[in-house]
């Protein structure tokens, strides 16, 4: 892009001395010639003026392009109109024509084409202030200023605050309206490099609302988007404000937009049309209903077992909702009951709308799923992670060592993705207790009852012998779901 940039005070144009200096540069590096790229303001033109006819009377090669794409204006100015945020595309294309190989005069020629076919507009939520100075204009909460400079001007239109598609449809009909004197003729079926630029004070969220409006305007005109750049490119201080640039582009053009650059502030831009229209890609189809697993008869409860144990689990919750709400109150938000209530109230519809399925990974998979979707909060994952990792030794057996393995899955998985550890008083402290003398369950000759009995008694992790702990919910339903194996 630029070999080189003069920068003068804030909102002031630079010397011309600090200008010639420049030139000399790059001419003493080996410039052929040079081009100089000026906005169209007064300071910039007589300065940048001067520094040309001293540095031409040094016997260097320079030319000057002014850049005038501002469409805020209705009327003709004397003064022409304002160069604003397309001066950047200008850069690009004369920078890549320059790496190409172009004389100075090719590129004068080309860029010279470029700034007539090309517009912005600005719009802006609030103005801006040179440091240690105050506002450059007024704006009341409810109102935004239309054609705005980047130097703090005030615009010509003062608007009351709007959402953003009427704003931006407010912009493109000013930049194309022929009675508009400073408009750009776009007409259906044009190719345009939209630039949505942020004038300093909007976020990237903000910005990019407006670039889909924009972009939504433009295609019910009819127009292509040919690339688009979203960022802050022209700023004007702390403004929160955006301009929209258009710019009419052919594929030679829109070559040298692409073509590549080592500035590092230009954005890594896809080569390709913005479309408000992105393909549908249909979503991949369910898997197959898992098949029940090959078992032998007594390997597994019964579906009637199932739902009397299910239906244990939700009338016990359910007759603990007060007493969960009361324990949560002291320690969080109060809805510990309403939440385990709402799970056990959807179990029971489940239960009671069709048989569950008696094969235990089966229908500890259905129970994750199940309050995924119906108990929600971090309850609702925590239960789901559980029952999920649960399921998994239990696909092929289901003796009484496999429910001990189950445990151990369910509480890994609450572990590694919850984060929490035994002796951090979560429900993990109970199921972790509970889980040790589960693993009596893998001893030859095992009492299932006893081994139960002791997994509901045991203290929790870090609890002390003192008195029994609170048990959670699921240290309850676990027990319960433990009976599947015993008799009756």
């Amino acid at each position: 892009m630029l070999s080189g940039v003069v920068a003068g005070a804030v909102f002031t144009s630079p010397a011309v001395g600090s200008i010639l200096a420049a030139i000399r540069a790059v001419t003493q590096a080996g410039a052929v010639g040079t081009l100089l790229i000026v906005k169209n303001y007064t300071g910039d033109r007589l300065n940048f003026g001067l520094a040309l006819e001293r540095a031409r009377a040094e016997g260097a090669d320079v030319q000057m392009v002014v850049v005038g794409d501002d469409c805020a204006f209705t009327t003709q100015k004397k003064a022409g109109r304002r160069g604003l945020c397309g001066t950047v595309l200008v850069h690009k294309v004369a920078g890549a024509l320059a790496e190409a190989g172009a004389s100075l005069d090719e590129i004068v020629k080309r860029v010279s084409a470029v700034t007539k076919a090309m517009g912005t507009l600005g719009l802006s939520l609030s103005p801006c202030s040179v440091p240690g100075s105050k506002p450059t204009f007024q704006l009341a909460d409810d109102e935004m200023e239309l054609g705005l400079g980047i130097h703090g001007e005030a615009g010509v239109r003062r608007m009351k605050v709007m959402p953003a598609d009427e704003a931006v449809e407010t912009m493109l009909a000013h930049m194309t309206d022929p009675a508009n004197a400073s408009h750009l003729p776009l007409s259906r079926g044009a190719a345009v490099v939209l630039v949505v630029n942020n004038l300093g004070g909007l976020s990237c969220l903000e910005l990019g609302i407006v670039a889909g409006a924009a972009v939504r305007g433009l295609e019910r005109r009819g127009v292509r988007i040919a690339r688009a750049l979203v960022g802050s490119f022209m700023t004007a201080l702390e403004m929160a404000g955006v301009s929209l640039t258009l710019m009419l582009a052919d594929e030679e053009l829109l070559g040298l937009i692409d073509a590549e650059t080592t500035a590092m502030a230009w954005p890594n831009l896809v080569a390709g049309p913005a479309v408000s229209q992105r393909p549908e890609v249909p979503a991949p189809n369910e898997g197959p209903e898992p098949q029940p697993a090959q078992q032998a008869p007594s390997a597994g409860p019964g579906t009637k077992r199932v739902q009397l144990v299910l239906e244990r689990v939700c009338s016990t919750l359910l007759g603990l909702q007060d007493k969960l709400n009361e324990l949560d109150r002291a320690a969080g938000d109060g809805d510990c009951g309403h939440t385990h209530a709402r799970a056990a109230r959807a179990i029971q519809e489940w239960v009671r709308a069709r048989p569950p399925p008696a094969a235990p990974a089966q229908l500890l998979s259905a129970l994750a799923d199940l309050l995924l979707e119906k108990m929600g909060g971090s309850s609702g994952v925590l239960y789901g992670l559980f029952l999920t990792a649960a399921a998994r030794p239990l696909h092929n057996r289901s003796d009484l060592p496999t429910w001990a393995d189950a445990m151990d899955a369910g509480i890994e998985a609450m572990r590694r993705y919850g984060g929490a550890a035994p002796g951090d008083r979560t429900m993990l402290d109970s199921l972790c207790a509970a889980a040790q003398a589960l693993h009596a369950l893998r001893s030859p000759g095992a009492e299932l009852l006893t081994v139960l009995a002791s997994a509901v008694q045991v203290p929790a992790v870090g609890s002390g012998d003192a008195e029994p702990p609170m048990l959670s919910p699921w240290h309850h339903t676990m027990s319960c779901l433990h009976r599947w194996g015993c008799r009756g």
